[in-house]
């Protein structure tokens, strides 16, 4: 035994008698410990987002499994938030619960049924002569293209033939035809039953959520159910305004430059602004074919200025203005957004993607705000 030079036994700690393993002190802890700060903040990053992806990616296949309720849920909430208002205002002037929300969801259907009876009288017998035109500016189009690059017919009708099939993809089933009519026709139907319940209902189910926390956790989430209701409600809103407004002044750009169908193009620029950005270009895309083939490439250099100056318009002074910051997304975010949720879901995931990931965007901040700061 070795003594120190004052004649005492030196303590022998556990520490330093214990055996090194692989889990011990000198085992994975400290070549963790070892590795530069860098490649620990990517690697803690990166499983981070692992786990964030798979767990959309798993939250996106579920949806589709139960697409028919999917949709129906995402419809109802959206229409709720559109038509909050409306029930707000019967209920200040004394209606009951239940009669409001009857008599909101029967003013929604007013306004349905008659719009679409004046389209489709106005419309319906224009759409072959639509289909033709947009055939005839494909046609010109094309003759461009080979005139003016350095493409061969035979190359670009195998370019068009690839691009048709990746976007119809196997030929048409009766069977699967008539059983997505029917699932369509479900959620309509499931979507208007929620709808009423939601009317009626909503706040009180909210309240039985609230009354259930405790602590200050109840104030966190009473503030991010606040912040998504509000974001939704604001992007229903905006997104109707802003698909009118766009609607409308490309119609009038197109009746001005005598572009024929303006109808029909005003109504598919309305229904494509529900899918930012994507929607307005294939929208403004169709309306320059249109023209192009009815009149030729000054009217249709034409209407695709017209058509740059309407959504510049939106883009930068109406959609700030209706939207407010609270909705507002970054157009790369939304590009993202959008392709995801079309490769997903396909059409109801390009149209629901975007104000799922503003209200995810606006619950995410609020509870962020609403973090305690740490102590000292």
């Amino acid at each position: 035994m070795v003594k120190d030079d004052g004649g005492r036994t030196p303590e022998v700690t556990a520490e330093q008698t214990a055996p090194v393993t692989p889990g011990g002190p000198a085992g994975p802890r400290h070549a963790w410990a070892g590795l530069p700060w860098p490649v620990r903040t990517a690697v803690t990053w990166s499983a981070c987002l692992v786990v964030v992806v798979t767990g959309l990616w798993l939250l996106g296949k579920i949806a589709v499994l139960l697409a028919p309720l999917a949709v129906a849920l995402a419809g109802t909430l959206f229409l709720t938030a559109l038509l909050d208002p409306v029930l707000l205002l019967l209920r200040r002037v004394r209606v009951p619960a239940a009669p409001a929300a009857l008599l909101t969801i029967l003013l929604l259907l007013g306004v349905l049924v008659g719009v679409g009876v004046l389209v489709w009288n106005l419309t319906a017998s224009q759409f072959g002569e639509l289909s033709q035109q947009l055939d005839q500016g494909l046609e010109r189009t094309r003759d461009f293209v080979t005139s003016s690059l350095p493409i061969s017919d035979a190359q670009l009708d195998r370019l068009i033939e690839q691009a048709r099939k990746g976007l119809s993809g196997n030929a048409p089933d009766p069977v699967g035809g008539a059983r997505t009519a029917a699932e369509v026709l479900g959620s309509m139907l499931l979507a208007l039953v929620l709808l009423f319940f939601l009317l009626k209902d909503g706040r009180s189910m909210w309240r039985w959520v609230l009354r259930r926390m405790a602590g200050p956790n109840r104030e966190l989430v009473a503030a991010a159910g606040r912040a998504g209701w509000g974001t939704l409600g604001a992007y229903s809103r905006g997104t109707m305004i802003i698909a009118a407004i766009d609607a409308i002044g490309i119609g009038l750009a197109l009746v001005l430059l005598g572009v024929p169908l303006a109808l029909p193009l005003a109504l598919i620029t309305f229904i494509g602004a529900f899918v930012p950005i994507i929607g307005a270009t294939v929208a403004g895309a169709i309306a320059v074919l249109v023209a192009l083939a009815a009149d030729g490439p000054t009217t249709a250099l034409l209407t695709l200025t017209a058509v740059i100056a309407v959504q510049q318009i939106e883009g930068n002074l109406l959609e700030p203005l209706v939207m407010r910051r609270q909705v507002q997304l970054h157009p790369a975010v939304i590009l993202v957004v959008v392709t995801a949720g079309t490769l997903v879901a396909g059409i109801a995931g390009a149209f629901v993607s975007v104000p799922i990931a503003a209200v995810a965007w606006r619950v995410l901040d609020t509870v962020q705000r609403h973090r305690p700061a740490p102590a000292g």
